[in-house]
């Protein structure tokens, strides 16, 4: 039952970073992330989505995970200014969730955090690669896109660390 509501909670989180990412876009264009490069403004939110995206999968498999990526595409659609790039972000979440499974799935059981990080970074290449070409015709951001998203991918990381060790010394200390 716990393990439903976490991934219930997964999902609407990964939904809102969708819808959120195409959001910021439509609202604040292109931004800086600082070291001299920029990106698109929904870069932050749909950095954080590649570990929210692992979370619905552990949770409630590879179809929660299609259906919160066709819902977030469908919800951002209806946001005015950002139908185009809910098209482009909806094929791209898709590719890349494809991707990142194939990684993610085969190295889980050996070590989550280490599967965490190469998936995302998996696909959060092809994510960005393939989001900036079907919204922009271009690569032009590709250096930004990949930063943010890292930016976010470590953020996540280290606060799932934080909480496993919590959860560890809260176990050992209940011994």
């Amino acid at each position: 039952m716990m393990e439903h509501r976490m991934g219930v909670a997964f999902l609407a989180a990964f939904i809102a970073t969708i819808v959120g990412a195409n959001w910021a876009l439509g609202e604040y264009g292109i931004v800086s992330i600082g070291f001299g490069l920029s990106a698109p403004a929904g870069v932050y939110f749909a950095g954080l989505a590649f570990a929210l995206r692992d979370g619905v999968r552990e949770t409630l498999g590879v179809r929660g995970t299609f259906a919160a990526i066709l819902a977030g595409a469908v919800l951002s659609y209806f946001l005015e200014d950002a139908r185009t790039f809910a098209i482009a972000s909806g094929i791209a979440f898709g590719v890349s969730e494809s991707a990142d499974a194939l990684v993610y799935e085969p190295l889980r059981e050996r070590s989550r955090m280490m599967a965490l990080g190469l998936s995302n970074t998996v696909g959060l290449a092809l994510d960005s690669m393939l989001f900036l070409w079907l919204a922009f015709g271009s690569l032009a951001f590709i250096e930004g896109q990949l930063v943010g998203k890292f930016y976010m991918t470590a953020i996540a990381m280290l606060a799932l660390l934080a909480w496993r060790r919590r959860d560890l010394l809260v176990g050992r200390s209940a011994a």
